[in-house]
């Protein structure tokens, strides 16, 4: 699934690959690109990325879509552990998940295992990761985050921000020490409140969205949201051919304004959605 490239990693979903092609029977249809480039000062990218798609129409209703990135942090290596423990533990939990399981509430429970599997083996030793993830399944977004990577949605020529970041201060605008301009300026704005590995219990914020066909998620990590302003984001995807030349226009652009961090986006397009109700926790089709 995966082509590796120099300082890259690049993934890319669309009509060739088996797992990747639209269903004839027209459920939730998903068309996307991923790609983590190291950047132009760091030497070890930190980031991580990684997915869950459906083999079969039976699959996309019983499981769904996963989308997750992790920007480690710790340095000497221990960033980009804690980063790929946290992706393996959401990846191996998701594909393991009973049939129908809730979405909010699988992301929930695999975000507290990675936290406790982070947490014991850095025991001590500062190693922490943020993470978003993105379940998608029938017409249904759930995104779950903890620290600050961001999830986006673009729908039109908009994109607006899903996620709050977890960072002190954010905080202290939610408390009301600071409004959101002075928050957006402050020293306090990359220090994150709330990470992976770094407490021995951490909630991640959840949310629920109805998707639309037409829309499309980014899913990425501070080095590109902290270049790129929400227009930028919007213009992008919404001048891009296709998902991965969407993909590879943020990570560059990303990299021209600033560059001084890894840089990791996730661009899924909602190609068609399957609506549905629900009914004592189970899904019915609507007419």
């Amino acid at each position: 699934m995966f082509e590796v490239y120099r300082g890259q990693r690049l993934g890319r979903g669309g009509p060739i690959p088996a797992a990747l092609r639209p269903f004839e029977d027209s459920m939730l249809e998903i068309d996307f690109a991923e790609l983590s480039d190291v950047g132009r000062v760091r030497v070890e990218n930190e980031d991580y990325l990684g997915h869950v798609a459906p083999d079969t129409p039976e699959q996309a209703r019983s499981h769904g879509w996963l989308f997750a990135v992790a920007d480690g942090v710790g340095g000497h290596e221990k960033g980009e552990v804690a980063s790929r423990m946290a992706i393996e533990t959401l990846v191996e939990g998701f594909r393991e998940a009973s049939r129908g399981e809730p979405l909010s509430g699988l992301l929930e429970k695999l975000v507290r295992r990675a936290n406790t599997r982070v947490l014991d083996a850095g025991m001590n030793s500062g190693m922490a990761t943020t993470l978003v993830a993105c379940a998608l399944r029938y017409d249904r977004a759930v995104i779950a985050h903890v620290g600050d990577s961001r999830c986006y949605l673009v729908r039109g020529k908009a994109a607006t921000l899903l996620t709050r970041d977890h960072t002190i201060a954010n905080e202290h605008a939610r408390l009301g020490l600071l409004s959101s301009e002075e928050a957006a300026e402050a020293e306090t704005r990359h220090i994150l409140s709330r990470s992976l590995g770094s407490e021995l219990s951490v909630s991640a914020e959840v949310s629920e969205r109805q998707v639309l066909p037409g829309d499309v998620l980014l899913l990425c990590s501070d080095g590109l949201h902290g270049a790129l302003s929400a227009g930028d984001i919007a213009s992008v995807v919404t001048e891009a051919a296709d998902v991965e030349l969407a993909a590879r226009r943020l990570v560059a652009l990303a990299n021209e304004k600033d560059g001084s961090d890894n840089v990791t986006a996730q661009v899924v397009r909602v190609q068609n959605v399957e609506r549905v109700g629900m009914y004592r926790g189970r899904p019915y089709k609507l007419r």
